[in-house]
């Protein structure tokens, strides 16, 4: 029972997103306004992350086998997609090291505040005795 209640949560929240993707006219796909609304609900506690960890858990774990359907709709498109192999190639080879890139360097920036941050705190700590 615990987990069909964080499934509808989970799907509530999705058709919310569809139905603002639909209302609102600006080119935003679904499964965003869906992110941020979830993200929203949990950070304002309407949504606490008990009520739906189970179930995001396990959404998780299988989210490899999401990705098949997509593969196989390659495979059946190969023959519009083989004139342009090489541009898509290129564009998905460069499109990945740039986001490795900015991902590596906005982490190295987030743990660099977070030492910095502790030091501060650290500091405050000594000086206060």
């Amino acid at each position: 029972m615990k987990y069909i209640y964080q499934i509808f949560i989970i799907f509530s929240v999705t058709l919310i997103a569809e139905l603002m993707h639909y209302f609102i006219p600006i080119p935003v796909p679904a499964s965003i306004y869906g992110l941020i609304l979830m993200l929203v609900l949990l950070c304002t506690g309407v949504i606490k992350i008990h009520h739906i960890e189970k179930t995001a858990d396990f959404l998780v774990e299988i989210m490899p086998l999401m990705f098949i359907p997509g593969g196989v709709g390659l495979v059946t498109a190969w023959t519009s997609l083989k004139p342009i192999i090489i541009p898509v190639m290129v564009i998905m080879s460069v499109s990945t090291v740039v986001v490795m890139a900015v991902t590596g360097k906005t982490t190295e920036l987030v743990m660099r505040l977070d030492r910095k941050r502790k030091e501060k705190r650290e500091n405050e700590q000594c000086t206060d005795r």
